[in-house]
């Protein structure tokens, strides 16, 4: 687009700077589109970030996050931004498990190909379980639009050792809440597809180092100015469109040409427009980052392991840094650090075959507002990209996506709401 064509597209601003803002800024200044991104935080990524903790003395992500291969989108983002080596995992897709309570381990093992004969081979799959209850996933694709994912899948071993810490994952619900809608794209999207879709991959270098830096390089490149600290306190909305943002800094007028990405949490966005529907309510994810004295080993040499039968969901495990993750977490999130440590390091210290041992180093982060509440009367509010106003569309992971609040869910979310401006 030359400068006079990009001059009569007008000009875009988006507000928010996590992973959706990032991605619309992407897109749009990938287009030839001028762009400026306004972030009311003093820096970006929002809960997809990186800090240096003083404590531990290393820098520690405030939330672990898991990707699958098949994340097309959150792949082509780290292809634009020159991150593509930034995320690791098994060259084949290999999920480890351990029960905590019985003491048996195991590890889920898709066939690369989308034909799914792994399901008859005893040693790739759940113990206990047999083919045909695999089978029962097809079930997803009749569920009624208000149906949980226990009412749908049912009960049994293959919900306590699969459908459950996938579900408790992805949607940070429990599967007696969370909506059936809501799994079935994941499952569509990764099993569905076969194991080369499946690989679980994660973050080398830490969520900044991937999702954040780069982008913010990549946009700098393409001269979009980033302003931190720019909250937004309103919009000025007149014939129709949307004709003023007002800042703390003071009111930023928009050309007949220009619009807006508005790519703030839910709840900010119901403040700023009173009539919209959003989802209400929230759930928390806890986090514990423990400082090993040595690097740490998970079976098989793997970076995760999924936990059954205890407090923690997950381990990740990045040389000397231990990661635990409990999604669901509300009723944890209202405790104190200092009874969290021990408790989510026993599980840990279990996953990294030393159980029992003093409990090192650690941080507690808690992210009580992690995901909307992924119900099914909730995911009902979900709103679209467009708005009423033209030159007003959203973007977040809470909108719209066919997905969960995901790192891809919000990526997509980005991407859709760029196109809706281009288109």
């Amino acid at each position: 687009m030359t400068a006079a064509a990009a001059s009569r597209a007008g000009h875009v601003h988006v507000v928010g700077a996590g992973l959706a803002g990032l991605a619309a800024a992407l897109s749009l200044s990938r287009s030839g589109r001028a762009v400026t991104v306004h972030e009311a935080a003093g820096q970006a990524g929002g809960r997809c970030r990186s800090y240096d903790d003083r404590a531990l003395g290393c820098r520690i992500d405030n939330g672990n996050h898991l990707l699958l291969a098949g994340n097309r989108a959150a792949l082509d983002y780290l292809d634009e931004t020159g991150a593509a080596g930034s995320l690791v995992g098994p060259a084949e897709a290999a999920f480890p498990f351990l029960d905590l309570a019985g003491g048996r381990s195991w590890t889920l093992r898709p066939n690369p190909g989308p034909l799914p004969w792994w399901i008859f081979a005893p040693g790739r799959r759940v113990p206990d379980s047999g083919a045909l209850d695999y089978l029962k996933a097809l079930r997803l694709l009749a569920a009624r639009p208000g149906a949980t994912v226990m009412q749908v899948l049912g009960p049994g071993p293959l919900m306590e050792r699969l459908w459950r810490p996938l579900t408790v994952a992805a949607l940070n619900a429990g599967p007696e809440v969370a909506a059936a809608s809501l799994l079935l794209p994941v499952l569509r999207e990764s099993f569905g597809r076969g194991g080369r879709r499946c690989r679980p991959l994660v973050a080398r270098d830490g969520l900044a180092a991937a999702f954040v830096e780069p982008a913010l390089a990549t946009l700098a490149t393409r001269g979009v100015a980033i302003g931190f600290g720019r909250r937004l306190r309103g919009l000025e909305r007149r014939d129709g469109r949307v004709v003023a943002l007002d800042f703390a800094q003071g009111p930023v007028a928009l050309g007949p040409a220009d619009a807006v990405v508005l790519a703030v949490p839910a709840p900010v966005a119901e403040g700023l427009l009173p009539d919209l529907t959003v989802p209400r309510g929230s759930s928390a994810i806890v986090n514990a980052h423990f400082l090993l004295d040595r690097p740490g080993r998970l079976p098989g040499g793997a970076p995760l392991l999924g936990l059954l039968g205890g407090t923690v969901d997950w381990v990740f495990l990045r040389d000397r840094l231990a990661s635990a993750t409990v999604s669901a977490a509300d009723d944890l999130a209202g405790q104190p650090a200092e009874a969290l440590l021990p408790l989510l390091w026993r599980d840990t210290a279990a996953a990294l075959g030393t159980p029992g041992a003093a409990l090192p180093p650690g941080r507690i982060v808690k992210e009580k507002r992690a995901t909307f509440r992924q119900t099914p009367e909730q995911a009902a509010r979900r709103p679209a990209s467009r708005t009423a106003w033209p030159n007003l569309v959203l973007a977040g992971d809470w909108t719209a996506t066919g997905l969960p609040a995901t790192i891809e869910g919000a990526i997509r979310s980005g991407r859709a709401a760029a196109a809706a401006v281009l288109g």
